[in-house]
């Protein structure tokens, strides 16, 4: 390893432990050993990685409270600090350190709003891509339908939970006082995608999720309906692919 690269490494071992020693060869014009300068740098570091997550969760940090938040967020910091200069992409373990975090223990879905959270900024910075027009899709075979593999737009995830995911997180996105939405009240899987300029977020019917995870890896409409059915007795094709039309989220599609 380079001197520079043992440099670097030692800095940001100290901004991200208060307790260990300013890095060498930081000095002042009044100390050599500026601990508290040092701190105030090691400070707004956190204050601005805090930030980034206020914005990237703003329904966690309005379920949390703003104060609560921050002191979550600040133990995530400290533990996951980021590993890219591109401050988009930090926050990506954040549901997963929520599940094991004992302070919102109590909060079992709460992961999963970061989760959808997630996936949302995920969207909103996917590649643009024009969804395949409805009229394209309308003019296609009923015969030869089932053997079509359908391309999803850049933009298209999936979020699936045992809570009520998509209703906590939409409650709690309006203005205003949420309604309370019962935790227990069964799971729902949300479809994220943005084929224009502004991000959905869909609830999809029983089966869906299956459907659409099928189509993403590859499998034929017919194929992808079959999954969806092992799944879901009820689940029905026609309206879900009704649903993926007009949400934009289709993209391409071929002869298997």
């Amino acid at each position: 390893m380079s001197r520079l690269s043992d440099t670097q490494t030692g800095f940001a071992h100290a901004v991200f432990n208060a307790d260990a020693a300013v890095p060498e060869g930081i000095v002042s014009h009044l100390r050599r050993q500026p601990r508290k300068r040092f701190g105030v740098y090691r400070n707004n570091v956190y204050v601005s990685l805090i930030s980034v997550l206020e914005g990237r969760f703003p329904v966690v940090s309005r379920l949390l409270g703003e104060d609560f938040f921050k002191a979550t967020a600040r133990v995530f910091v400290e533990h996951h600090p980021p590993t890219s200069p591109v401050l988009m992409r930090y926050g990506g373990g954040f549901s997963e350190f929520l599940e094991t975090f004992e302070p919102v223990a109590d909060l079992p879905w709460l992961a999963d709003v970061a989760r959808l959270e997630w996936a949302w900024n995920l969207a909103y910075h996917a590649a643009d891509k024009d969804p395949v027009a409805p009229e394209a899709l309308a003019a296609i075979e009923p015969a030869s339908a089932g053997s079509l593999v359908f391309e999803l737009h850049p933009a298209v995830q999936l979020v699936r939970s045992a809570f009520p995911v998509v209703s906590i997180w939409s409650e709690h996105s309006k203005d205003g006082e949420p309604e309370h939405i019962d935790a227990g009240a069964g799971g729902e899987d949300g479809l994220i995608v943005r084929p224009g300029i502004a991000v959905e977020v869909r609830h999809l019917p029983r089966g869906g999720a299956a459907f659409i995870s099928a189509l993403a890896g590859g499998k034929t409409l017919g194929e992808a309906a079959e999954v969806a059915l092992d799944e879901e007795a009820s689940f029905d094709l026609q309206a879900n692919l009704a649903g993926l039309i007009a949400s934009g989220a289709i993209a391409g599609l071929r002869p298997a």
